[in-house]
């Protein structure tokens, strides 16, 4: 009670400046023989209580009453006047029938008050209204930027559409589509080797997922750390002749991760990129918020003379890839590495679509430019040693997923520690990381899997070629067929699906530049030469209904992405005859494998399962 003193003193100028006494003394002294008191109708001059008495006077007038029937009454009840005798002092003697007119009257007042304050009430709640209503149009529509993206998505024709393509462990390279009884011939894909689907890489992530469970349990720092992440590092960090090595959730965040904590680490750091690196790489360098200088793909003097124009004492980094997977071009790595001994750089090579795929064990392509070194194991003063870091992935050609960086103890112990992307990454599953550690030892021990993979990749690159269809030259494993219109490019992908069950995916912006467009074509050991027939001529049928422009079409424009350009040297394969096991004077390689005259006659049997 207390409380609500206080309160109506705030809110109410008579109680606040009359004494509590007084206060007593007016509910006390009736101001006229009606039992009214003083303060009551002191009470009715305020224009809130006065309203709020009107209204509580209605209700009393407002209904007929009877007597009331108490079992028990007590006396201050008994005293009390009702109703009814007011009524009949008054003169009016049945209210039965409803509402007598004093209590009309003092209802109609009290609705008019009422009505007031409603009517105020409902134009407040009007303006509240309106405003609200002006606000809300004033506010950011997220619905419709997201539209709006969208629809520059469609106009340009770079939206990407995804076909539900469920690959065939037991028939590999066959999928299945949304339904399971139909079958397609899957010719886009980076598993390179189909280790996804080999026995023995299957065999220990079935055990592992029985003895270990599902998942790692959280990050390495908490509860992912064990022998599966400790054995899979070690058989990276010798795959590569590195130190040590370090496992990521992808080679994406590997990159990034790497980059960024470098980039910000390193004092004053410059990272020099290749125009055409991933995109993992270009997010690396911008969270660094190191300086980035940009060179010419693959140009060696374009990146001499950025170089020179940094100090000599600035760190720098020059980060590139080995192979390019939209246009299969590699890098001059051994180049790259002399003039980053020249002006003190350090060397980020990544090997994502390299690893497995080139070098007598599957390291890529640093490996396979010491060829023989390595296969002797001799690996000590060759270019891989040379380079400084090294990044891969678990997700290609090793059939898995995850990525990895290799190089130094100390640079991987830093990172370890200071690299967000890792820290805060819940580990790898057990099963996978034991999955890739049997696929990079089973690829250390044999390389029949790449070499019948180059042999495909001669073959469909050779019998395009016979049709003036357009590949994109490359010494890899890459075949890029130029289309050159992101319009056409989806088109042709939907042809080969719906009418030859091929699935080819098509490239467009911003994987590759607008208007050079492809289709991406990777052959895997299990593409035999019915399979590549058939891709080859569903592309010339394409190609032909279509009027996509060939080889002879490019040439009249001057070439495009290295299609159709005048007096271009011949691209040599990175594989040479002698590497793939084929003798010069039968041509006849293990396998059954015939080549003639440069002219590959036949494909490999499949790999391994």
């Amino acid at each position: 009670m207390e409380f609500l003193a206080r309160q109506s003193r705030l809110f109410c100028p008579f109680l606040n400046k009359t004494s509590p006494a007084t206060l007593r003394a007016l509910s006390a002294s009736p101001a006229s023989s009606n039992g009214v008191s003083n303060l009551q109708v002191a009470a009715r001059e305020c224009p809130v209580m006065g309203a709020a008495m009107a209204v509580q006077s209605s209700r009393s007038y407002a209904t007929s009453t009877k007597p009331l029937q108490f079992e028990q009454s007590s006396q201050a009840m008994a005293n009390e006047t009702s109703i009814d005798s007011v009524h009949a002092k008054a003169g009016v003697f049945d209210t039965s029938k409803g509402i007598c007119k004093h209590g009309l009257a003092v209802m109609k007042a009290a609705q008019a008050a009422t009505g007031e304050v409603v009517e105020k009430e409902a134009s407040a709640i009007k303006i509240a209204s309106t405003s609200t209503k002006k606000m809300q149009s004033n506010t950011f529509n997220y619905e419709d930027f997201y539209q709006a993206e969208l629809t520059k998505k469609h106009k340009d024709k770079s939206y990407r559409y995804f076909n539900n393509i469920n690959r065939l462990a037991k028939e590999f390279p066959k999928a299945h589509t949304a339904s399971e009884v139909e079958r397609v011939t899957v010719w886009c894909s980076n598993d390179y080797l189909g280790m996804s689907k080999n026995k023995e890489v299957l065999k220990t992530m079935r055990n592992t997922l029985e003895t270990y469970g599902a998942g790692a349990g959280g990050t390495r720092n908490i509860a992912g750390h064990n022998k599966h992440a400790v054995e899979l590092e070690a058989a990276l960090a010798d795959l590569h002749s590195k130190e040590s090595a370090l496992v990521f959730s992808s080679c994406y965040v590997a990159n990034d991760a790497t980059l960024s904590t470098l980039g910000s680490k390193l004092p004053d750091c410059v990272i020099l990129s290749d125009q055409l690196n991933h995109a993992s790489m270009i997010q690396g360098i911008r969270h660094s918020g190191a300086r980035k200088v940009v060179f010419k793909h693959n140009d060696l003097v374009d990146l001499e003379n950025k170089l020179k124009s940094l100090p000599i004492e600035v760190p720098k980094i020059i980060a590139f890839e080995s192979v390019y997977s939209m246009c299969g071009s590699i890098a001059p790595i051994e180049a790259i590495c002399d003039l980053a001994d020249k002006y003190g750089a350090i060397t980020f090579l990544d090997e994502v679509h390299a690893v497995g795929m080139y070098g007598p064990r599957g390291a890529g392509v640093a490996e396979h430019l010491d060829f023989e070194a390595h296969a002797s194991g001799r690996p000590e003063n060759t270019i891989m040693s040379r380079v400084d870091i090294i990044t891969g992935t678990l997700g290609k050609a090793y059939g898995c997923v995850g990525g990895y960086i290799a190089g130094s103890a100390k640079f991987v112990d830093m990172i370890r520690s200071l690299a967000p992307g890792f820290i805060f990454t819940t580990s790898l599953p057990p099963s996978i990381m034991a999955g890739a550690n049997t696929a990079i030892e089973y690829q250390k021990m044999t390389i029949r899997d790449r070499a019948a993979q180059q042999l495909n990749t001669r073959y469909v690159k050779s019998k395009l070629a016979e049709l003036d269809i357009p590949v994109v030259p490359n010494p890899s494993h890459i075949v890029p067929v130029l289309v050159g219109d992101a319009e056409t490019a989806k088109i042709a992908s939907d042809m080969l699906l719906e009418r030859f069950d091929i699935y080819v995916q098509a490239i467009n912006y911003p994987t590759v530049p607008v208007g050079e467009e492809r289709l991406r074509v990777t052959p895997t050991p299990g593409h035999g030469t019915k399979l590549a027939d058939n891709l080859v001529n569903a592309l010339e049928t394409v190609w032909t209904e279509l009027g996509i422009k060939r080889v002879k079409d490019w040439e009249a424009v001057g070439g495009l992405a290295g299609v159709g350009v005048k007096e271009a040297k011949p691209v040599q394969p990175i594989w040479t005859d002698a590497q793939l096991g084929l003798t010069p004077v039968t041509g006849v390689q293990a396998d059954n494998v015939v080549v003639e005259k440069e002219t590959i006659t036949a494909i490999p049997i499949e790999a391994a399962a």
